[in-house]
């Protein structure tokens, strides 16, 4: 059974629902987004500074101290629970579009690859592996961008009448 193109056959309901789900879990995620601006400036020092702290800086506006052990492993299990279950599911939803299949299958797969690498690096960032917050940048953009290019596809396919 071919899944390439379902989502042109689905019933009206059901794809009003996958593109109300895709905006309400669009609005999550980039709100969580604009979090992780304020808290780490959305850079790898800032990522640096947000988990290992900045109480040698003298001149910081705000104070910061290392997470302890319990915040990173709370940090982590929560993150890569949530977000395997949200790329699963919008996984699930791009694996019904219509697309070339290798693009179908990095969109399905980068994403959880990329949970592991940000939030595993996080972790070693906070053991002081330092070069891991590139790391973590580069596999957060990536998944952001895969994150964006699923949704748009998923909301112009759930518009089309047929292909």
């Amino acid at each position: 059974m071919s899944l390439n193109g379902q989502i042109f056959s689905l019933p009206r309901e059901i794809k009003v629902l996958i593109g109300v789900f895709v905006i309400v879990l669009s609005i999550g995620f980039f709100s969580g987004l604009l979090f992780v601006g304020e808290t780490s400036s959305a850079n790898p020092n800032g990522i640096e500074e947000q988990y290992l702290g900045n109480e040698h800086d003298e001149d910081a506006k705000v104070m910061k101290f290392k997470k302890s052990e319990k915040e990173m492993l709370s940090l982590v299990h929560s993150h890569v629970l949530s977000m395997s279950i949200i790329f699963f599911l919008l996984a699930l939803i791009v694996s019904i579009t219509k697309l070339k299949r290798q693009l179908k299958m990095f969109l399905m797969v980068e994403p959880l690859v990329s949970v592991v690498l940000t939030f595993g690096g996080l972790y070693f960032l906070w053991t002081g592996i330092l070069w891991m917050k590139y790391i973590v940048m580069f596999s957060g953009t990536l998944m952001t961008l895969s994150f964006l290019l699923s949704v748009l596809i998923i909301l112009k396919q759930l518009l089309q009448k047929t292909v």
